[in-house]
This record gives structure tokens, sequence and C-alpha cells, in this order.
């Protein structure tokens, strides 16, 4: 039976699991934070996938239970109450089904990090500038939301509002793995405030998502960097000019360049700077895994194509579309407001079935 395929799939993983759980509590890997680390990140990994399966058991042997009395017991009151179990148990088993295959396929080994995220006006001049300012401000209240911490890390105000660019990190559950999707250019129809004529202009935004590099990930030595102090152009109030608080960060093999501003402290500026620098040497090798997978998901929703349209947010409309699963919402300032956790739930949907695609099922 499939079924029992499903289960013994599942079952196979207990004594990797149980050996993880083994590992963990002895000395020998406490005292080796490395492996500690990734010890934990497949204990955690295994975890739901167990769970699930054990349930997925006692759930399939109950059903066989009230089937057997059904088949073999004289008494009414029995038989109908192995009937009401049956009808309760046997439409939940599909969707327990689908949940551990979709478990079993590995997911996204980056969708447990924090992540880091950079907004950059696009075409449209002050219009796309204000519009990128319009998008931070959505993904901070979708942070609130989710009870995630935004910090920014540097930002480059536009000449009539909004951001040329800004750059910012998110912590809390999961946060790459809801924010992912945003990756790509975001395209803007509206009037702008800086149109006279009341003529629809369409300006766009691109949004980058850079799950964050953890300390054991990248290999990332000072003697590799060239330091630069500077004075901070940003907010900060007096002294903001006048202290060299202002970090820029050199990766002298790969030329990345990072800069931190938005701190008053200069060593808080540098380890900003340091953490970003190392989040984007990661993502240079997290790209090669995205583009890996591009070709298998059509839907593209988490390949990392940062120069593909995404989304449009029609404001004559009030409409907005995302074009990778052909969904749209007439609410556009409600999902300006930071809600867009339906859209995130419709674009994970998509990629779940292109997952199980992929994986033969």
């Amino acid at each position: 039976m499939a079924e029992n395929t499903l289960l013994e799939k599942v079952l196979s993983l207990e004594g990797k699991f149980q050996s993880i759980q083994d590992q963990l509590s002895s000395p020998d890997v406490m005292s080796d934070m490395k492996k500690f680390v990734q010890l934990n990140k497949d204990y955690k990994e295994l975890e739901p996938i167990i769970k699930a399966g054990h349930e997925y058991e006692k759930m399939l042997s109950n059903l066989q239970s009230a089937k057997d009395i059904l088949l073999n017991e004289k008494d009414d009151d029995l038989r109908e109450m192995a009937r009401e179990e049956i009808a309760e148990i046997e439409p939940r088993i599909p969707d327990m089904e689908q949940n551990i295959k979709l478990l079993l396929i590995p997911a996204d080994p980056d969708d447990g990090k924090n992540a880091m995220v950079e907004i950059r006006g696009g075409t449209g001049g002050d219009e796309a500038a204000i519009f990128a300012g319009d998008l931070f401000r959505m993904y901070q209240h979708f942070a609130e939301r989710r009870g995630w911490k935004l910090e920014v890390t540097d930002q480059a105000p536009g000449t009539s509002g909004g951001f040329k660019q800004i750059v910012f990190k998110l912590s809390g559950e999961g946060v790459y793995g809801v924010m992912k999707y945003e990756s790509g250019v975001h395209r803007v129809q509206r009037v702008p405030q800086t149109e006279t004529q009341g003529r629809i202009q369409t300006s766009a935004a691109s949004v980058a998502v850079f799950p964050e590099a953890g300390e054991f990930d990248v290999d990332l030595s000072w003697d590799d960097i060239r330091l630069d102090l500077f004075c901070s152009s940003g907010p900060g109030g007096q002294g903001v000019n006048t202290t060299y608080s202002a970090v820029r960060l050199t990766h002298i093999p790969s030329g990345l360049v990072v800069q931190c501003q938005e701190e008053r402290s200069q060593l808080k500026n540098k380890d900003r700077a340091f953490e970003e620098l190392r989040t984007r040497l990661y993502n240079l090798e997290h790209q090669k895994y995205l583009d890996g997978i591009a070709a298998k998901r059509k839907t593209m929703v988490s390949t990392g194509d940062r120069s593909a349209k995404i989304r449009t947010y029609n404001y004559p409309q009030g409409r907005v579309t995302d074009h990778r699963i052909n969904w749209s919402m007439y609410n556009l300032p409600v999902f300006m407001d930071g809600d867009i956790q339906e859209c995130i739930d419709q674009l994970q949907i998509a990629e779940n079935a292109e997952r199980l695609k992929e994986a033969g099922e």
C-alpha cells in the first residue's frame, strides 16, 4: 500500500533522529560548537517529520481497528461508533499524507535564517525612490505583525522622499523562508507626487533578499578586509557629521563593498558591516543553489532572479498582482500597510506544488 511505503520512509529516519539526539547530549559534541550547531539544525529539520509520522501511524492504526470492528463485531452500538470513527479519520488521511510528502522533500537549507533585505529605487527617478520608501514601510509593518526585529544598516534618502537605496536586517523565526518570495522587481502604476498634470506613471524598485550567513557559514578573516572610516551623513542628530563613526568594509579577494552608518558607535557599525559582508559573500554561493532550482520550478517563486518583474501595484484600480502565480488582490491600501501574508501563503502553496512535482509525487 502507498501509505505503508510513505510510513516506511518516515520510520526509516528514526534511527538517524535518535542518533542525533544522543550526540547532542554528548560532551564531545557540546565542546565542538560548529558540529553542535549543525546537529541542532538537523534535529530541528527531522523533528516535525518524525512527529507527523507517529501521528500518521496512530491514525492508520485507529482506522484499521475501526474497520475490523465494523467487519467482525455484532454489537450495533460498537459498529455505529466504528462507522463514526471511520467517517472522521478517512477525510484526514490525504492531508496528512500530503503534509508528510512535503516534509520529506528537503527544504531550502536557509529557510530558517534571518534575512538581509536591500531595496533600490529603479526606473522612474524621484517617484521610484518614493515607491522604494513605500515598500520599506510595507515590510516594516509586516515585520511588526510577525514579531520580527528590523535593523537598518544603510540608507540613501531620495531627493523628494523615500530612498534611493535602503538595506536592513530582519531577525526572527524563519524570516528568510518567508521573505525570499519578495526578491525581484516591484512595479508601481500611479499618479506621482511629482506629477502636476495628473498623468499615471510607471516606476519600479528592486528588492533583493539574502539569507543571513551564520558564524560558521563563511570563513571570513579581517586579513582579507580593508577598513575605511568616514563621517556619517545619515540621521543621528548633532555630531553625526563630525565623528568618524561610519564604516566601509572592502573584501579584497572579491571586491565586495559594504558600509554602515546607522549607529553612533563606530564599533556597532563595524560589527553590522561585518555581518552584512559575510552575508553577501555567502549569497554568492547561495545564488548557485537558486540557479540550480530555477529550471525545475516554473513558478520562479524563489529563484533569486532579481531582474524579473514579480509584482505590480496599480493605484488607480486599487489592485496588486503577483505575476508568478497570477494572483490579485483589490485592496491595495491594506496590502501596502503590511498585510501581505495572503500573497505569501499563495506563493508557498505554488512552490509546494512545484516541489512535489519535482520530487516525482
